[in-house]
C-alpha cells in the first residue's frame, strides 16, 4: 500500500511518514511548490492523505477534484485534520472524501485506520461470551466471565456494539483509557433480558457530554426499547436515571426490517427461537457479513418441536456469511434438560452453520457452569463435527478481548 501526503506542515508530515511506514505503508509527501494534482498524477497511489487548512490550497477542494477525476477512481482519500467540526466532517463526505481523521493523531492505530478505510475491512471484537450469568473466578480466566457484548469498528472510527451485558464494562474501560471517553455509536440490543442489558448503566461514555448514542431494539407489546432500559434504571433500583446522562441518547424501535448506517453498513434482522423479542443481526459492509444470532433455539427432532420453515429462514439469513456468532450454550447430552430453555446445543449449530455455507462459526453464550475446559471440550467436539459433516466452515471460541476480521 502507498500513500500521498498532502499537508504543509513539515513535522505532522514527518509523523505521518513514520506512522504509516510502522504500518507497513510507504509514503510520499507532497511539494507545496509544485502542482500537487500534478505529482499526484507521477505516482500510483492507493489513498491520499491530506489537511483541510492549507495555504493556496483547500483540502476540501483538492479533495473535490481528485474525486471528479476518473484517473483517480481506485485512489481513496482520508482528510486528516484538526477540525473536529461535525460541518467539516460532512462538507467532506459530501465531496467524496472517503475517510475523515482527528488530530492529533493516535500512533497505536492510525496506520490500522488507514488501511481499513482503503480496504473498506471491518472487525469484530468480544467483550463478553457468556449467558445467563456473569462467572467470575478460576475456572473461567480463559474465555472470560462476561456476559454477551461485541462490537464492530467500522472506518472512519464508527462502531457498532450489540447488546449491554457484563462484557460492555471492559468496553466502557477501554474507551475511557484510550479515547479519553470519547464515542458515538449505535448499539444494538438483541432482547432485554438481564443479561443482554444489565450493565447499561455502567457504560461511562453514556455519560460524557457530546457523545452520541442510538440505542436499537425491538419493542415487547406496547413497551418500547426506551421503557424496558429506562425501568431497570428507575430510581428504586439504581442511582441515576437514563436522563441523567450526559451524551446525547436516543432510542429506535424496530422489528424484521433492514437498517443502512452511512450509506455503507447495511444491517438486517431477523426474528429468532428464544422467549420474547429477539433479534438477531446481519451486518454487511465492503462485500462482508457478520451475523450476530443469540440468544435461539434451534430444536432436535426428538424434541418434537423441530420447526422447519424457521430453520429453513434461518439458514438463508446467515447465508455464505463470513462469521457467525451464535448461541451454542450446550452439549448435546445436555440439551434435552433444557428444552424450550431458548438456547441451543453443539449438533444443531454446526448443522445449521454447515447448510448455510459460512465461512467461520463463532461459539458463543456458553452455559456459566461450564467452566474453561468445557469450553475447550465444545470447540473439539463442534470441529470435529464439522469435519464429519464434509464442511470447510472454520469453527472458533472467542475468547474476552479478541478481535476478528472478515
Amino acid at each position: 500500500m502507498r500513500a500521498f501526503i498532502v499537508d504543509d506542515d513539515k513535522t505532522v508530515a514527518g509523523i505521518t511518514t513514520g506512522l504509516l511506514k510502522a504500518g507497513d505503508i510507504e509514503s510520499d509527501v507532497a511539494d507545496f511548490n509544485g502542482d500537487i494534482i500534478t505529482q499526484l498524477r507521477a505516482g500510483t497511489y492507493d489513498v491520499v492523505l491530506m489537511d483541510i487548512m492549507m495555504p493556496n490550497v483547500d483540502g476540501i477542494e483538492l479533495c473535490r477534484q481528485i474525486k471528479s477525476d476518473s484517473a483517480f477512481d481506485a485512489v481513496k482519500v482520508v482528510i486528516v485534520s484538526g477540525k473536529a467540526y461535525d460541518f467539516d466532517k460532512r462538507r467532506a463526505k459530501q465531496v467524496g472524501a472517503n475517510g475523515y481523521i482527528t488530530k492529533p493523531l493516535n500512533p497505536v492505530r492510525f496506520a490500522e485506520d488507514i488501511r481499513a478505510i482503503v480496504e473498506a475491512s471491518f472487525s469484530v471484537t468480544y467483550w463478553g461470551v457468556r449467558g445467563t450469568l456473569p462467572v467470575p473466578g478460576k475456572n473461567s480466566i480463559r474465555y472470560g466471565g462476561n456476559t454477551s457484548c461485541v462490537t464492530m469498528a467500522f472506518p472512519n472510527d464508527r462502531t457498532l456494539v450489540f447488546d449491554a451485558g457484563t462484557g460492555i464494562k471492559a468496553l466502557s474501560d477501554s474507551i475511557m483509557k484510550n479515547h479519553g471517553g470519547k464515542m458515538s455509536a449505535h448499539l444494538f440490543i438483541s432482547h432485554p433480558h438481564w443479561d443482554h442489558i444489565n450493565a447499561f448503566p455502567f457504560f461511562a461514555p453514556f455519560f460524557v457530554p457530546g457523545n452520541k448514542f442510538e440505542v436499537i431494539g425491538a419493542k415487547h407489546g406496547d413497551r418500547t426499547m426506551e421503557d424496558l432500559l429506562s425501568a431497570q434504571m428507575d430510581d428504586v433500583f439504581f442511582p441515576i436515571l437514563v436522563t441523567d446522562m450526559g451524551a446525547s441518547i436516543t432510542f429506535r424501535n424496530i422489528g424484521e426490517e433492514t437498517i443502512t448506517i452511512d450509506d455503507d453498513i447495511v444491517v438486517d434482522t431477523m426474528l429468532l427461537s428464544h422467549p420474547g423479542n429477539c433479534l438477531g443481526y446481519r451486518v454487511t459492509f465492503g462485500g462482508k457479513s457478520i451475523c450476530y444470532v443469540t440468544d435461539n433455539e434451534l430444536y432436535t427432532p426428538e424434541s418434537g418441536f423441530q420447526n422447519l420453515p424457521y430453520e429453513a429462514k434461518l439458514i438463508d439469513f446467515i447465508k455464505g456469511a463470513d462469521i457467525l456468532i451464535t448461541d451454542t450454550t450446550y452439549f448435546d447430552e445436555d440439551y434435552p434438560k433444557h428444552i424450550n430453555w431458548g438456547h441451543s446445543a453443539v449438533g444443531r449449530v454446526v448443522e445449521i452453520a454447515a447448510a448455510a455455507e459460512v465461512k467461520s462459526l463463532h461459539l458463543f453464550h456458553h452455559d456459566p457452569d461450564q467452566s474453561d475446559d468445557d469450553i475447550d471440550r465444545k470447540l473439539s467436539v463442534a470441529r470435529d463435527a464439522m469435519t464429519g459433516l464434509s464442511s470447510n466452515t472454520l469453527v472458533e471460541a472467542p475468547k474476552e478481548g479478541a478481535t476478528y476480521t472478515p
